[in-house]
């Protein structure tokens, strides 16, 4: 069966129009009578939790107000998790998607800058507690599995901590199973935190990012989603092309020959987009 490809910016019932961000307005990468998919930034929830602040804004709200449509949640991205957001527009929808996910037929692959040299590729077995603050040895586990493949490396000749250079790591990772804050922390289970995590990461490398090249955000995107379309279980592979401060980390550090093309932008005016 063909795979559709869609991605940057698509219309309604997946008819291709430009309709990058503007303002508040999120890059839609795909539309139809059944789901929406979007270019979520860095930088904001998906959805208002039990403790949030009713005057920050959220995904869910904004793209709501865009849109003029109830959404459906079918999965979620953390808050500095920039990339592929998918919502469902009806009941019917989110049935289909939520068995889609929980069938483990939606593949998932994000593009990450780790501290280190990481292993050429692995497979990461690594149960995790459902909540994150839970690390007693008596914790309830769930299996969690990653894989990834190394796609390039650099050393700088930047000091940091004790070490005279700092070594990185382009790695592609590929999710499947979707615990909390999974990649996050299976990476640094491996030692190999993702650049730009406050939680699981290295404070000293996150600050020589920012110092050196300004670069706050985690450096972790959903890049690219395949899905079975509700109804006609056509697979759709959405594409959410890199953008902002981490497509101008990929430059800087050399490594954008090691990005697949589709990943990359296709104009300096997606390059430079909203990217928090």
């Amino acid at each position: 069966m063909a795979i559709l490809t869609v991605g940057r910016a698509v219309g309604i019932n997946g008819q291709r129009a430009h309709q990058p961000a503007i303002g508040n307005m999120f890059t839609i990468l795909f539309q139809n009578d059944a789901l929406v998919a979007i270019h979520k930034p860095s930088g904001i929830k998906v959805h208002r939790g039990v403790y949030d602040s009713r005057r920050e804004a959220f995904v869910l709200q904004r793209l709501r107000d865009q849109i003029g449509r109830r959404l459906f949640p079918v999965h979620r991205l953390d808050r500095a998790t920039s990339g592929v957001l998918v919502f469902a527009l009806t009941r019917g929808a989110a049935r289909s998607l939520a068995r889609s996910f929980a069938r483990q037929e939606v593949r998932k692959a994000y593009l990450a800058v780790v501290r280190g040299y990481l292993a050429e590729r692995g497979r990461i077995d690594h149960p995790l507690t459902k909540d994150p603050r839970d690390r007693g040895s008596g914790a309830r586990r769930q299996t969690a599995l990653t894989h990834y493949v190394r796609l390039d490396t650099v050393e700088l000749p930047i000091a940091v901590g004790p070490y005279a250079t700092s070594r990185y790591s382009l790695v592609r990772v590929e999710p499947h199973t979707g615990r909390m804050h999974q990649i996050r922390r299976h990476l640094c289970h491996l030692a190999h935190p993702v650049i730009g995590d406050r939680q699981y990461g290295d404070n000293k490398h996150n600050r020589s990012f920012k110092v050196n090249w300004n670069c706050e955000r985690l450096l972790l995107a959903a890049t690219e989603l395949t899905l079975p379309l509700p109804g006609t279980r056509t697979p759709l592979k959405l594409i959410a092309p890199l953008e902002g401060i981490f497509h101008k980390m990929i430059m800087t550090l050399g490594w954008a020959a090691a990005v697949p093309t589709a990943w990359m932008p296709q104009d300096a005016g997606a390059a430079t987009g909203s990217d928090r």
